[in-house]
């Protein structure tokens, strides 16, 4: 699932293609919106929430769309072929005079009044990356089920929104603790530091193609898709395991010295491939 500096610059490429302009071509390809027509209608802008995407148009009306784990939009010029996917994976396309964008795979897509659109992101805590941002109560969230893992705790969206599993890696590496470490067992100070190192990280990154945690020339990441590298601090070898419950296991990565904590035993990791980060 897409971090939430990428849903960051998924939304400014939507906003700088269509906002202020009227629609001219509207194609939903889902059953529930096949008939919906929003041909004449101008959109407001996009805005993201978390890893939400509101697409606003005139007349009090919010396209909401989520990218999950395969989802895209795609901008494309006047008379320029789509690329992104085969026919049959376009879900939406919203087309200007000049520019068009086209939702591939998008696995949430759904209408809203604009005055409702907490239906759909209510439910999210403070965005990283938003104007709603409060470290206060982004820290009160995560430490209130002491019991949790810390890795677990971060992924979790209600507690803090925009931090997918790159930066849940790379956090607890940097806060030198284990994603399995119960969230109450780390000490008050680093358990502090966590709101505040989120946001830099991912307000660092949003302008970014690449994505960099390490300040280090030709070095992108800390521990995040390194199992089996050295470790940049230290020389130990990263290790992965998963984390998580069935379906929504996550791979996961950590330097065996550098942070403390419980960690799977040696037979559980596996070796995983890092997925790139979509630019588009």
């Amino acid at each position: 699932m897409p971090e939430g500096d990428t849903v960051w610059q998924a939304a400014r490429r939507l906003h700088d293609a269509l906002a202020g302009q009227v629609l001219t071509l509207s194609d939903f390809r889902v059953p529930q919106y096949a008939l919906v027509d929003l041909v004449g209608r101008t959109v407001l802008g996009t805005s993201p929430r978390g890893k939400h995407l509101l697409t606003r148009f005139d007349g009090g009306l919010t396209l909401h769309t989520h990218l999950r784990m395969e989802g895209a939009w795609k901008i494309f010029g006047s008379g320029e072929r789509w690329r992104g996917g085969p026919s049959h994976q376009i879900r939406a396309v919203l087309g200007t005079a000049d520019r068009t964008a086209v939702g591939f795979r998008l696995p949430v897509l759904e209408f809203l009044r604009t005055g409702e659109e907490e239906q759909a992101v209510g439910h999210l805590g403070p965005d990283l990356l938003g104007p709603d941002w409060d470290p206060g109560r982004a820290l009160d969230n995560l430490l209130a089920d002491p019991a949790r893992q810390l890795g677990e705790a971060l992924l979790d969206q209600r507690n803090l929104a925009g931090i997918g599993n790159v930066y849940k890696s790379e956090i607890c590496f940097l806060i030198g603790a284990t994603p399995w470490l119960p969230v109450g067992a780390l000490p008050a100070d680093r358990a502090a530091q966590l709101p505040g190192l989120a946001k830099r990280l991912l307000e660092a990154n949003r302008d970014r193609p690449v994505r960099r945690t390490t300040g280090l020339r030709g070095q992108d990441l800390f521990v995040y898709g390194r199992a089996r590298r050295p470790c940049l601090r230290c020389r130990t070898p990263i290790r992965v395991a998963d984390q998580g419950d069935g379906s929504r296991e996550r791979p996961t990565y950590w330097c065996p010295a550098c942070q403390t904590g419980p960690a799977p035993a040696p037979g559980a990791h596996r070796i995983v491939r890092n997925r790139p980060r979509t630019t588009n």
